[in-house]
């Protein structure tokens, strides 16, 4: 569902995503080119009717924040990226990720081998 919000909308519940619950007066500072805190209330009603942000009260007025966990939108998400950029394939998704390898360090390598190793034990169970 969150692939196919608006740019905006989505920048909005990123923003979410890092920071936690936020009023609209912190949604509002915290996005980089500058929106009236009405017209950042009208996209959160929005997304709180299309279900992806979720309000409640606080004494500072109503905090947003996101209604699906962080973890199962990023699955959904790399899944989106897999389909859209790889041709469903998670290997050449995989191989790409590695070709940055640059970045990896040895903890790094060790943990994507133990990942490795427990896919295919599970795959074997």
């Amino acid at each position: 569902m969150l692939n196919n919000l608006p740019p905006r909308e989505r920048q909005i519940v990123d923003l979410l995503y890092v920071h936690g619950a936020m009023a609209v007066s912190d949604v509002c500072d915290a996005l980089p080119d500058k929106l009236s805190a009405s017209a950042v209330r009208a996209m959160l009603t929005r997304l709180e009717q299309k279900g992806a942000v979720q309000r409640t009260m606080s004494e500072r007025g109503y905090l947003f924040s996101p209604v699906e966990a962080e973890s199962k939108a990023s699955v959904t998400a790399l899944g989106h990226v897999v389909r859209t950029f790889f041709n469903g394939s998670t290997t050449h998704a995989a191989s790409a990720l590695l070709g940055m390898s640059e970045k990896l360090d040895d903890n790094d390598l060790d943990e994507l081998e133990a990942m490795i190793a427990a896919a295919r034990a599970k795959k074997g169970a």
